[in-house]
C-alpha cells in the first residue's frame, strides 16, 4: 500500500537541501514537487510526490 505520509513545506527543503526563496522560484517555473494547500493556508507534500519528483530529476540528469 502507498504511503500517505504528508510532509510539511519545512520537511520537504530539509530534504532537498534548498532555500525556501529558491523553492518558491522553482514553483513558479513549474519545476517543484507537487503540493496541497490545506484550507488553513499551509502546505504539504505527499511521500509519493516527493518520490517522484526525486525520479524526474535524476531522470533528467541522465
Amino acid at each position: 500500500m502507498p504511503s500517505t505520509e504528508k510532509l510539511e513545506l519545512r520537511e520537504v527543503l530539509k530534504e532537498i537541501k534548498m532555500s525556501r526563496a529558491a523553492f518558491y522560484r522553482m514553483r513558479a517555473r513549474g519545476k517543484a514537487p507537487k503540493l496541497i494547500k490545506l484550507p488553513n493556508g499551509h502546505l504539504r507534500c505527499r511521500r509519493t510526490d516527493l518520490d517522484a519528483w526525486w525520479s524526474s530529476m535524476e531522470d533528467a540528469a541522465a
